[in-house]
């Protein structure tokens, strides 16, 4: 990818997520009920302990950031940062309504970091490094401002087909119209969910890979109802597939969609799968 369509695809990126951000407040409750346990493992895993400065890249409205800073307290401090103005303005909310001073967010692409080396003890991410442009340059940010001895912790996507939480309506979109296949180097969801991908780039940029693992959860629903709403309105990819629908076919994906869904019935709720890689890395001691 040309810097000149990186630099498009950023903004794309940015206005995608500044228009569901306020979907992404209406759901956080089922948001973070579905994905704490994910944040809370990131937190574990970079090791956070009080007095500690982190970085959460594609913070979006808040999570794990909030949670990192209440693991470093007030001798510490969290810097969020996100391509979505909008998406940061719902994390602050977030932070003041918990009571949490020791954090900022700043809107930035974060492939370019615009702090000095060894700034950071701990740099976390969850869902995010997936769709950047340049995975590799990135990487090599993140560990110029990692101190030595601190490490990287993130979360991305496994497999599609560990994932009926995302896979069934793309299936089902592409049943009505033309959904190209992303190539393997180009940004999207799945794009770091085989075994040894993002830790392999670690490597590349100066980073000792300590653990790749996968992990399982689920996303819980009060019915197939509220998960095509959630759906339509927080995946700011989808969206513009389901906007080239004519009225007929519209109808016919959400009954779609809603059917393949409901085989995930547990008792009163539905309970789709996720499962992730998350992924731990360490920027050398002296």
């Amino acid at each position: 990818m040309s810097t000149v369509d990186q630099k498009k695809y950023i903004e794309s990126q940015r206005q995608n997520w500044d228009r569901v951000a306020p979907a992404w407040e209406k759901w956080d409750k089922n948001l973070e009920q579905s994905l704490t346990f994910v944040s809370y493992r990131l937190i574990g895993d970079a090791r956070i302990s009080p007095g500690q400065r982190v970085l959460d890249l594609g913070c979006g409205t808040g999570y794990p950031s909030i949670l990192a800073a209440q693991a470093v307290g007030s001798s510490g401090g969290v810097v969020g940062l996100d391509l979505s103005e909008n998406m940061l303005a719902v994390a602050r909310r977030k932070a003041e309504g918990a009571g949490v001073k020791n954090i900022s967010f700043h809107a930035n692409d974060v492939s370019s970091l615009p702090y000095e080396a060894a700034s950071f003890d701990a740099v976390i991410s969850r869902f995010c490094l997936m769709f950047l442009p340049d995975i590799h340059g990135a990487l090599k940010e993140i560990s110029r401002v990692l101190k030595n001895g601190g490490y990287l912790s993130a979360a991305v996507w496994s497999t599609s087909d560990k994932n009926p939480f995302i896979r069934i309506p793309m299936e089902v979109l592409k049943r009505f119209i033309d959904v190209p296949a992303p190539l393997p180097d180009q940004p999207g969801i799945f794009r770091l969910a085989k075994p040894g991908d993002l830790l392999g780039m670690a490597g590349s940029a100066g980073l000792s890979g300590l653990t790749d693992e996968e992990i399982s959860g689920e996303s819980i629903f009060d019915s197939a109802e509220d998960y095509l709403a959630n759906v339509k309105e927080l995946a700011a990819p989808l969206q513009s597939l389901f906007a080239r629908l004519t009225g007929e076919q519209k109808e016919a994906v959400e009954k779609e969609i809603m059917n393949a869904v409901s085989k995930y019935q547990s008792g009163d709720q539905i309970a789709l799968p996720m499962v992730f890689r998350v992924v731990v890395a360490r920027k050398p001691s002296a």
